[in-house]
């Protein structure tokens, strides 16, 4: 279950603009390394080696997914931009039932009003860490509007968690 935390957005994109670098600067020296160990065991003085040099390039990918998805994922260096990665993938398991959550918020459903709800939110919040505010001044009067319906159909419009029965639900209606 995923839930929205406060998060200032200026201390977000600092510290993600941090975490990029440091897996940036990871990724250039494995790549660097890997490349220039697969030409020295197995390339040829003078000849083309460049199969080798895309191979530790793309080694040097293999490893840096498998240590930041594994050993980084959990640092507090990089809780942000882990933050940030459950919140855009928790939107679009919304966007992919978008849909039908529409539908079902026409007819009154409380689950597709409340997954909607947690959509805006978290759209916002998307947002505001982005520094996007654009997209989010287009979005200003459905999302009152909905939380009007909320109100008036004795909904709390606190819907700060994505519970995954939800989708569910309304994959399976």
């Amino acid at each position: 279950m995923f839930e929205l935390k406060p998060c200032d957005p200026v201390t977000y994109r600092q510290q993600t603009r941090r975490s990029t670098l440091i897996v940036a600067v990871l990724f250039l020296a494995l790549a660097m390394l890997l490349s220039s160990l697969a030409v020295m065991l197995f390339g040829e003085p003078g000849g083309d080696n460049v199969r080798f040099n895309v191979g530790g390039v793309f080694a040097g990918v293999l490893v840096t997914v498998a240590l930041v998805r594994g050993l980084f994922w959990n640092q507090p260096w990089l809780a942000a931009a882990v933050y940030g990665w459950q919140l855009k993938r928790s939107l679009m398991s919304v966007t992919n039932v978008m849909h039908t959550v529409t539908a079902r918020v026409q007819a009154d459903d409380p689950t597709a009003i409340k997954l909607l709800r947690f959509y805006h939110l978290g759209l916002t919040q998307m947002h505001a860490l982005d520094a996007n505010s654009s997209a989010q001044a287009q979005l200003a009067g459905e999302i009152q509007a909905h939380a009007t319906k909320m109100q008036a159909l004795g909904i709390d419009p606190e819907q700060t968690r994505l519970d995954p029965a939800w989708l569910e639900r309304l994959k399976s209606a």
